[in-house]
């Protein structure tokens, strides 16, 4: 537990956050699959990437963790062994609290020549994974649900002859994207994925500087299609990974509820699939610039964040939801405690997906949200928060959900009184520095 009291002064400085939690995982699986050496600097050693490199390090791959002489930057070396290099585990390959690992992995191990069994902890154990055992067994392959409830364990019998398929996936997920690309890359056809809307696009990018023949395109009406053409060999290359917009996304809130604040985020990634918590919180008032923006491969900038006051339209509300969800799924519970803080009312809808993440996070932020005195009522695909209510502090239950324990931190720095964040440690998930970063900033 770690106890956190309202912000006595402004806060100003430059902060850097660990470097994105999706590209990493991707990083560490791709290098794996490709020809030669991969380096990877800036990864995010976080426990959910670390059981990506886990996994593979059962499946023999040699990965290496170096320090660089100069900045004492950390750098990761996949000695990838190609698509067909990988060897049969000799235990139920375990992934933590990580549903990326779980449901990217399952679509590189359902092509394998061997068996595998593949499952995660106990939250992992509730989340819904029909949602890839369907399409991958339409490609071909053999997975099963141990217990016969569609999730995890996951049991894939090897040796099976995978063909491309049009699958049209009725909410964008890059889980499931992913999950069926990787599955693709040892078809023996075009394999195309449809999505409502583009969501994160992290595969489609990094697989591409590897060598696959991989492209997005996008209708008029925003919907969105993944199309890989199978046969290229992946080769290792160099990947600098950026800091990830979802920890960033918790020292923009910070700044914008602190009076007086000014914070400088360095090299943040702010691909378009994943930063649509900046345009939205632009739309409310927010005072966010972006500076020496990068748009080589994964784009990324400096992102400057100033206090502001957030509002609402002519009508004191703002509304949140349609394509605007999938770029900002994860950022969601630290809007909603911004939006508490705001002179409106804010409406979240269209994020139905936010009851199958790490908790319940419509149920747990609302809990949370209403404990700490804020206006708050859940919906079934959201809430509405009628914004402006002082907070004070209050006994955070985490349910083990590093977002919650993170956007609850922040929300402590604009109520009055003590808020104590039970269970703490579920940071480690994605950002095991959180707190102490924070500290400093307050110090």
């Amino acid at each position: 537990m770690i106890a956190l009291e309202k912000a006595k002064r402004p806060l100003k400085g430059d902060v850097f956050v660990p470097g994105d939690k999706s590209i990493s995982h991707r990083s560490i699986m791709f290098g794996a699959l490709a020809k030669g050496t991969t380096e990877i600097t800036g990864f995010l050693e976080s426990a959910d990437c670390l059981s990506t490199i886990d996994c593979f390090k059962k499946l023999g791959i040699l990965i290496d963790h170096t320090i660089r002489p100069t900045h004492g930057v950390p750098t990761i070396t996949v000695h990838g062994k190609g698509l067909h290099g990988l060897s049969a585990p000799d235990a139920t390959l375990y992934t933590g609290n990580s549903g990326t690992t779980t449901r990217l992995m399952s679509g590189i191990l359902a092509a394998q020549p061997f068996d595998s069994t593949i499952t995660g902890d106990m939250s992992i154990e509730k989340r819904p994974m029909k949602r890839i055992m369907t399409p991958l067994n339409q490609m071909g392959a053999d997975i099963s649900s141990v217990l016969g409830n569609d999730c995890a364990p996951l049991h894939i019998n090897g040796g099976k002859k995978l063909h491309g398929i049009s699958y049209r996936n009725p909410v964008a997920s890059a889980q499931v994207k992913s999950c069926i690309i990787l599955a693709g890359l040892y078809a023996d056809g075009e394999t195309n994925v449809f999505e409502p809307a583009l969501s994160r696009n992290h595969t489609e990018i990094m697989l591409s500087s590897f060598g696959a023949d991989i492209h997005n395109e996008i209708a008029r009406d925003g919907s969105a299609v993944a199309i890989l053409k199978p046969g290229m060999p992946l080769v290792g290359t160099k990947i600098n990974v950026p800091g990830d917009i979802s920890s960033a996304a918790y020292f923009i809130a910070a700044a914008l509820m602190v009076p007086g604040s000014e914070l400088l985020i360095r090299n943040v990634g702010v691909n378009s699939t994943r930063c649509g918590i900046i345009s939205i919180l632009k739309q409310m008032g927010a005072d966010i610039t972006l500076l020496n923006r990068d748009d080589s491969q994964e784009s990324r900038a400096d992102i400057l964040v100033k206090y502001s006051e957030l509002h609402g339209n002519q009508n004191n509300r703002f509304e949140i939801g349609g394509k605007d969800i999938p770029t900002m799924i994860d950022e969601l519970p630290v809007v909603a405690v911004l939006a508490a803080t705001a002179g409106c009312d804010t409406i979240i809808k269209d994020a139905a997906e936010l009851k199958v993440k790490e908790s319940d996070r419509i149920a747990t932020v609302v809990e949370n949200l209403k404990a700490m005195g804020a206006d708050v009522e859940p919906t079934d695909d959201g809430m509405i928060i009628h914004g402006g209510k002082p907070l004070h502090g209050a006994d955070i239950r985490t349910y083990n959900d590093h977002r919650l324990a993170m956007s609850f931190a922040v929300a402590a720095l604009a109520a009055e009184g003590t808020t104590r964040i039970i269970d703490d440690s579920c940071v480690m998930i994605s950002y095991p520095s959180f707190f102490k970063d924070l500290q400093n900033l307050l110090q």
